[in-house]
């Protein structure tokens, strides 16, 4: 055994040693890292440190800029309402007693005001008070110092209409103190000419603390300066122990500018503030909790792993279960992913149609070019409608087949459109199933058309009755002249031939028209698709226009027509339509043939469809003014043989109804302000069909 263990010494010691040298590597890397750590960490909070004194003394100084400019805003106001003021009592023309009085009422409001005079063109006082609650500033009415300064400041006013000031002085006083005071002087005008002047002496002391002791003096020190930097006037005082912060206001005023200058004191920031305990208790928690968060993510890892791959399976579980094809693709519109259900509708693999694109290998050659320029659409973002849409796939066998396709888009957990879904519907049995639906209510259709035969034959009756009729007359007065020829003696003129064929020309237009209405009431039982026709607009107004003018002279009714330009033809049964145009409009005009009715207009309206739904319809609406439909009668207006003629069998808008919904339009009704009612029906267009 020893002698093993001698004969592996030399073997293990090599590998026992390169372990030893790479754990004191690790060791020395790891105490950097932490050294580098401890050394970030101390950075931040010296620098959050300074930054949080930073950001305090700058705030406080733009609170301070803005009190200095608020500051300097409140005593321009207060020299404004002064000069108005002045202005004011000047403009009353007052008795000097008069004046005097209320110049004593204005300093004694006015604080800051030492001394109010009234001066003439060559600057000599005339008149002056003094604060009543002060000693007189100045000994004698006339002041030699300040006389020049006066009068070139005045000189001043009068080329500017309005207040000036002067340069600021020093007042000295008996008691060996004295006043840093500004002139205001302000012309008197009477009749648009200068005749005088007020002038008015400011104490700047009295100015700092009437307008701004209360608002500012109570914080700061405020005081006026010249631009040297030399106090004028000074309130209010500040502890030295504290940091300085200092800003300033120019006062720019007619004939003199003065500097407002603010004085602030605050405590400067601490070394170590109130956030800088909690911010290293912080750290500290965060660095001995990193290595439990480590452990624990380490294990939550691993758990989500595993839940993610069962999430996977079960997701793939229920996408080979789906009987919905369902196909994903980029915004380039290449297929990125699609599942075995839509694999089995194509009969494709899965790898033959992962990254193709446009055009796919299951769309019709013939429909490629559509179906691609409806994926272009698709592609550019516009709107997707949530109710899907129909389209032709082919199966790799060539046989063909009706889906339903809903589309959206493909957002990813960081909410950014990154492609788009698409679900497919094989709704090859739904459509045989519809088509069998639809032969059933064709049949059911025509069972209806049958039992309606009756109504219609009744309601139509009226119309064979006038062909029918001129037919007689026509055809009595062809026997007549037949008669009158063959009569002894009587002979043959052009006149009684022209007759004759006049006659036979109407009995053959009115048997055509008979035979129209009757071959109508035929179609109506049967299938009408192959008796529809392409007509424009105007030719079923012409056509029914004669009928229309007749009734509207006989009921003294103004016909207004209103055709919109370019409208296209209407696929329709004309004698069939031209009918329901017929009947609303009789129904209109009679509706206006009442004593109430003084406007009897009646509009008929042809213009396309304004609704979204009805695009590529043409709408057509009859309007009368008459005394409209009441409520009890508008729930059974269409109802077949209800009606408030006496006359009438109430069979007409229950027909009209009914010819409209088989053209697939709609047949509605709504009052007309102010007075009447609206009739509009939709009929489609031939190029939407």
């Amino acid at each position: 055994m020893l002698h093993v263990g001698t004969t592996l010494q030399p073997l293990l010691k090599p590998i026992w040693l390169f372990f030893t040298t790479a754990a004191r590597s690790f060791t020395d890397r790891r105490v950097s890292l932490w050294f580098a750590l401890v050394g970030l960490v101390g950075a931040v909070l010296v620098t959050l440190v300074w930054l949080a004194g930073r950001y305090e003394a700058s705030q406080y100084q733009a609170e301070l800029d803005r009190d200095t400019s608020d500051a300097a805003s409140d005593i321009r106001r207060s020299f404004s309402r002064h000069a108005l003021s002045l202005q004011s009592l000047n403009a009353k023309s007052l008795s000097q007693k008069n004046w005097l009085s209320d110049v004593e009422v204005l300093l004694s409001q006015n604080r800051e005001w030492l001394r109010v005079e009234k001066r003439d063109l060559q600057g000599l006082v005339s008149v002056f008070v003094n604060a009543p609650y002060r000693t007189p500033l100045f000994e004698t009415n006339v002041r030699l110092n300040e006389q020049a300064e006066i009068v070139q400041t005045c000189q001043r006013a009068k080329r500017l209409n309005g207040p000036a000031y002067s340069r600021t002085y020093f007042v000295p006083q008996s008691s060996g103190i004295g006043f840093e005071v500004m002139e205001m002087c302000l012309p008197i005008i009477e009749h648009s000419i200068t005749v005088g002047y007020s002038v008015l002496t400011y104490s700047l002391q009295e100015i700092l603390f009437a307008q701004l002791g209360e608002t500012y003096g109570r914080r700061n020190e405020i005081s006026f300066v010249e631009p040297d930097g030399t106090r004028l006037a000074v309130h209010g005082t500040l502890p030295r122990s504290k940091r300085l912060f200092t800003a300033t206001q120019l006062m720019d005023l007619p004939g003199n500018t003065l500097m407002l200058r603010m004085d602030g004191r605050r405590a400067g920031p601490d070394l170590f503030p109130n956030v800088l305990p909690a911010l290293v208790t912080a750290m500290s928690i965060a660095l001995v909790s990193v290595l439990v968060l480590l452990v624990k993510d380490s294990r939550r890892r691993l758990k989500a792993e595993q839940d993610l791959a069962d999430a996977l399976a079960f997701r793939k579980a229920m996408e080979d279960s789906l009987v919905t094809g369902l196909r994903a693709r980029d915004l380039q519109g290449r297929i990125t992913y699609v599942n075995p259900a839509f694999c089995q509708m194509l009969g494709f693999k899965a790898e033959e149609l992962l990254g193709a694109s446009a055009p796919m290998p299951y769309w019709p050659s013939e429909m490629a070019e559509e179906y691609q320029q409806r994926q272009a659409v698709r592609l550019a973002g516009n709107a997707l409608s949530r109710e899907g849409f129909e389209s032709v796939f082919v199966r790799q066998d060539g046989s063909r087949f009706p889906v339903l396709i809903f589309e959206a888009p493909l957002i990813n957990v960081l909410g950014k459109q990154t492609g788009w879904m698409s679900a497919f519907l094989d709704i090859s049995e739904q459509r045989r199933v519809e088509e069998l639906s639809r032969a059933s209510q064709e049949r059911l259709q025509a069972t209806a058309r049958l039992a309606t035969v009756g109504e219609m034959a009744s309601l139509l009756s009226h119309e064979l009755n006038q062909p029918l009729a001129a037919i007689s007359s026509y055809a009595t007065g062809s026997l007549n002249l037949l008669h009158a020829q063959q009569r002894p003696g009587h002979l043959t003129d052009q006149h009684d031939l022209r007759d004759l064929q006049m006659a036979l020309e109407k009995i053959a237009a009115q048997a055509g028209r008979a035979g129209k209405v009757i071959n109508s009431v035929h179609d109506f039982v049967r299938r009408r698709d192959q008796d529809r026709e392409a007509v424009s607009p105007q030719a079923l107004i012409d056509a029914v226009l004669p009928l229309v003018q007749l009734q509207a002279r006989k009921l003294s009714v103004r016909l207004e027509i209103k055709l919109e330009e370019r409208l296209a033809p209407i696929l329709c049964d004309r004698t069939m339509v031209e009918q329901v145009i017929l009947n609303l409009a009789r129904n209109g005009m009679q509706a206006m043939d009442h004593p109430a009715c003084h406007q009897r207009t009646l509009t008929l309206q042809i213009k396309k469809a304004a609704s979204n739904l009805a695009h590529g319809w043409i709408e057509f609406a009859v309007i009368d003014l008459g005394v409209g439909i009441a409520a009890d009668v508008a729930k059974n207006l269409f109802t077949p043989f209800f009606t408030t003629k006496t006359e009438g069998m109430g069979l007409g808008l229950s027909l009209c109804r009914t010819v409209v919904e088989q053209h697939g339009g709609h047949l509605e009704f709504e009052p007309f302000q102010p007075c009447g009612t609206l009739f509009r029906f939709t009929l489609p267009a031939a190029s939407t069909v």
